[in-house]
């Protein structure tokens, strides 16, 4: 099953290989750059957008180089103003050849109130850096895998989202 992620982050489309190698088999996924369209720090719909905007670019880079594909796939982090709180997820979005475009999110965690203005200047990775360097973490591990005591990593988040966003594809129209 040939697949296109729109990234050439390893940690990305690791985890949207064990999402997909649950149902099916004989995975390839080739990460290829594409634009979101959206800012460097996602906010609130801008998220989704991205994810979807990815998929769309995806398919017309597939088009431009004639290749031939089952599934064109994205993800997108970002943070959204939750129920009063600021909340970082992982929006997945799944489209198959035939046009079935569905969406999933992984689950997310608060952000701090004192660090949103940053953030929304800059972006959440470069101020989880700064955080952890004034603390002495390593670079090199991933921002959630430190806020969790490496309970959860980028992978299992991306991993989470796209199983999510697969439930469509993978119960006909039971779910349809």
């Amino acid at each position: 099953m040939k697949i296109l992620m729109g990234t050439k982050n390893p940690g990305k489309i690791e985890g949207a290989k064990q999402a997909f190698e649950k149902y099916f088999d004989n995975i390839e996924i080739e990460g290829v750059a594409v634009s979101s369209e959206v800012g460097d720090q996602p906010v609130n719909e801008e998220i989704l957008q991205g994810a979807k905007n990815r998929v769309k670019n995806l398919k017309e880079y597939a088009k431009q180089n004639n290749i031939e594909v089952d599934y064109y796939i994205s993800s997108e982090a970002g943070i959204t103003n939750l129920l009063g709180e600021w909340i970082d997820f992982n929006a997945a979005v799944v489209e198959s050849k035939e046009g079935l475009q569905s969406v999933g999110m992984s689950q997310g965690f608060q952000i701090p109130e004192k660090y949103i203005n940053e953030i929304l200047e800059t972006e959440l990775g470069k101020v989880m850096d700064g955080i952890f360097q004034k603390e002495g973490l390593n670079k090199g591990k991933g921002g959630i895998s430190y806020l969790t005591h490496d309970e959860i990593s980028r992978i299992d988040l991306t991993r989470n989202a796209f199983i999510m966003a697969l439930i469509e594809h993978i119960n006909g129209d039971m779910w349809r």
